[in-house]
């Protein structure tokens, strides 16, 4: 499939402002995992793959899961491996990340994980320590990890919380980066777009800038 323009240009924004903002989240989880050498990690819904690099860097071989053509393709242009859909590899993989997978998608990725291999989910944190969620006129609730966790069948193995505060150059910019995540309706595109901006202006400092402090949690459970 063909991504259209409009997916091409959402994509780009996902990859060029938005993704970055979780790159603390990333390493804190690579940290507590000491990803590294000889390491194999999937990422489910891995968008244009900087999670995937970040592994890379460490030394681990990292493959990715996408089912957004555009973010694939973005993700492809860094070299990277990103299917379509979960492999059945030859030789399992050690880490599963599964930080906000689509509904049936940490089933369908389990088999491709290593006997005590680990799964990582992650979310918002608490609704008082998170302003995106605020920003979007609610937006989606935290999911329950632990339960999420307990009915895959994984053992829990510990949790963690993750500062990761988004911020931007201007308005225009957070608008951009809020919208690439796809947590915003958009059935009005140019309405949505305004509502949002007048949303952010509480948060944009004397310089222009958004700023946008957010806590993420994440858990740890491991396979059979």
């Amino acid at each position: 499939m063909t991504p259209t323009p409009t997916a091409t240009l959402v994509a780009r924004d996902w990859a060029e402002i938005q993704e970055r903002m979780l790159v603390p989240l990333y390493e804190a989880v690579y940290d507590r995992l000491e990803v590294g050498p000889g390491d194999r990690l999937l990422g489910l819904d891995c968008g244009a793959g900087l999670a995937l690099l970040l592994a890379s860097g460490r030394g681990a071989l990292a493959t990715g899961v996408e089912t957004d053509p555009a973010r694939r393709t973005l993700a492809r242009e860094r070299l990277l491996e990103v299917l379509a859909a979960p492999p059945a590899p030859a030789v399992p993989y050690d880490v599963l990340l599964a930080f906000s997978p689509a509904p049936g998608a940490l089933a369908a990725a389990l088999p491709a994980l290593r006997p005590g291999g680990a799964v990582v989910l992650a979310d918002w944190g608490p609704a008082e320590r998170c302003t995106v969620p605020s920003v979007l006129g609610g937006g989606p609730a935290a999911r329950d990890l632990d339960a999420m966790a307990a009915a895959a069948g994984l053992a829990p193995d510990g949790s963690g919380r993750v500062f990761c505060p988004f911020g931007y150059a201007d308005v225009d910019s957070a608008v951009r980066g809020l919208l690439s995540t796809g947590l915003y309706e958009c059935s009005d595109p140019v309405q949505v777009e305004k509502e949002l901006a007048e949303a952010l202006h509480p948060y944009e400092r004397a310089d222009g800038a958004v700023w946008l402090p957010n806590i993420f949690r994440y858990v740890i459970a491991r396979t059979a």
